[in-house]
């Protein structure tokens, strides 16, 4: 609120001793999604992914009863981009999970799931059968009819403006003033959390003129105009009945502790990640010790902390094994790193099948149908040692597998040979390459636009793209400077594997575009 203050009244738009004025809203934890209305009509909608790329639900938010399909009124603009989440009420989600016990189908966990499942369904006329609501709080394009400017000029005007065409907006947003009105609404919220028909994690605090939100603008991709305000997670204690090491596709070695089933912020938790010796020493954890356990950001289960005065007589502390659980290689850690790491590479099952379901996974190749029980029993059998090996499958010997129908086989095959050409930062991703991620994976394909000068760039040529640091550039360099991988990326292209380039970002040419800007002064 100070900062707000200060940048707003050096801007001229606040007064001396003026407050600022904030929109306070709660925060859903549904299902994030995008409405698009032209000319008044619903013409898409879309899940907001990864922030640059959704998934496109189009079909199954026409059949959701509290969207309207047209907006109503007098004030209808050309273009409306609506930003608002999807959720379902505690009876609801209730109601649907008596419905799918009778049924003898899957439960859903929580709310949240149960939206997400719904509206990612093939069918829509499932969606259909879904009691899933929407409420709006924020836009993205917007051109009105007659006029370049705003249709309010408050975000607390925009949401009256929602609600006057028709679309759901949520009653308990207030409009407050200062610090003292974001505590009261604050505490406010808190008392009705329990009462709430839906799940919220937290609020969210908006400074209410648009004017004031251009002013205060944006830091990287977060609006300084904005905060959002969770709330604490729950924690329960529960009992470490064992630690187990998992192999990831790097070689690291993680612990997971193995938990006395518990039920924790809509879940039941039975096992936390305890990522590696180091933390586990520093939380101080014994097998057979009693735990207080949360889950980070309402979504990861994670040990907070041991209670040692409860510590029983045979608790035993956790060693890291001195040879891989899954193939027997030698375990080392290096003198910088904190994990433990096998020695063993693609020789390792484990990456293996881990390397395997990375590449195959909807972010990268998106091959459907290759799922972890498949791909254990392609490794395991020996047929499948590298990602090259997945383009030489046919329908014939995938039949043969476990729960794998001939329809399944021809389906898996198709889906492979879609994954031929597909986009060179999907591959670039799919490679499992350290360090390298989606976001990065792209910026590499668009930068150097072929496989082949992503292979041959040194670390300087590297270093010349975007969010590319030494430790990045380095990881690059080294992987494919390993023959065991270049020969897998020519196995590939032998399989008719060749990636497509990179498509850039739309959009008309920019006022900096090829310019350097050079800061200085305070």
């Amino acid at each position: 609120d100070r900062r707000n203050s200060e940048a707003l009244l050096a801007a001229g738009l606040l007064s001396s001793g003026e407050q600022v004025e904030y929109m306070a809203e709660l925060k859903f934890d549904g299902l994030a999604v995008s409405l698009r209305y032209e000319n008044g009509l619903l013409v898409q909608a879309a899940t907001r992914g990864d922030g640059q790329t959704g998934e496109d639900i189009t079909a199954n938010v026409r059949t959701v009863r509290s969207i309207p399909l047209r907006l109503q009124g007098n004030d209808i603009p050309e273009v409306l981009e609506v930003r608002g989440e999807m959720l379902m009420t505690h009876h609801d989600f209730e109601r649907l999970n008596d419905q799918q016990r009778q049924r003898r189908e899957k439960v859903f966990v929580n709310p949240r799931n149960a939206a997400a499942g719904s509206l990612r369904q093939l069918d829509p006329r499932i969606t259909a059968t879904r009691p899933l609501r929407f409420f709006a709080y924020g836009w993205g394009e917007i051109r009105l009819r007659r006029t370049a400017a705003m249709p309010r000029d408050t975000h607390a005007g925009m949401l009256d403006w929602f609600a006057g065409l028709g679309l759901p907006v949520n009653g308990l947003r207030r409009r407050v003033r200062g610090l003292d009105g974001l505590l009261a609404y604050h505490e406010e919220i808190s008392a009705l959390r329990a009462l709430l028909p839906f799940e919220i994690d937290g609020l969210v605090y908006k400074v209410d003129s648009l004017e004031a939100q251009g002013v205060l603008g944006y830091v990287a991709r977060a609006p300084r105009y904005a905060v959002a305000h969770k709330f604490p997670a729950q924690e329960e204690t529960t009992e470490v009945l064992d630690i187990d090491v998992q192999v990831g596709r790097t070689g690291a070695l993680t612990p997971v502790a193995r938990l006395k089933p518990v039920f924790v912020g809509g879940v039941t938790v039975t096992n936390a990640t305890l990522h590696n010796e180091d933390e586990i020493r520093r939380k101080g954890i014994y097998v057979g010790d009693t735990v207080v356990v949360r889950r980070a950001g309402d979504v990861i289960p994670e040990i907070v902390a041991a209670i040692a005065e409860l510590r029983p007589a045979d608790a035993r502390a956790f060693h890291m094994p001195e040879s891989c659980p899954v193939c027997g290689s030698a375990v080392e850690r290096l003198e910088d790193e904190a994990a433990s790491r096998c020695t063993g590479g693609l020789f390792c099952a484990a990456q293996r099948k881990q390397s395997l379901t990375h590449a195959a996974g909807r972010k990268a190749l998106d091959i459907e149908g290759l799922g972890e029980k498949l791909v254990d029993q392609l490794v395991e059998s020996g047929r499948v040692k590298s990602l090259a090996d997945l383009f030489t499958l046919n329908v014939l010997e995938l039949s043969a597998y476990e729960r794998m129908g001939r329809k399944s086989a021809e389906n898996l095959v198709q889906a492979i040979d879609k994954a031929r050409k597909p986009e060179l930062g999907r591959l670039l991703f799919a490679l499992g390459i350290r360090h390298v991620g989606e976001t990065t994976a792209r910026d590499l394909a668009l930068h150097f636009g072929s496989l082949e000068a992503v292979m041959q760039a040194g670390e300087e040529a590297l270093l010349a793209v975007r969010d590319v640091g030494p430790v990045v550039a380095g990881s690059v360099t080294r992987f494919f400077g390993e023959p065991h991988n270049r020969e897998i990326i020519q196995a590939l292209q032998d399989a008719g594997v060749e990636p497509v380039q990179e498509a850039a970002p739309q959009g008309g040419a920019l006022p900096l575009a090829g310019k350097t800007v050079v800061l200085t002064g305070t």
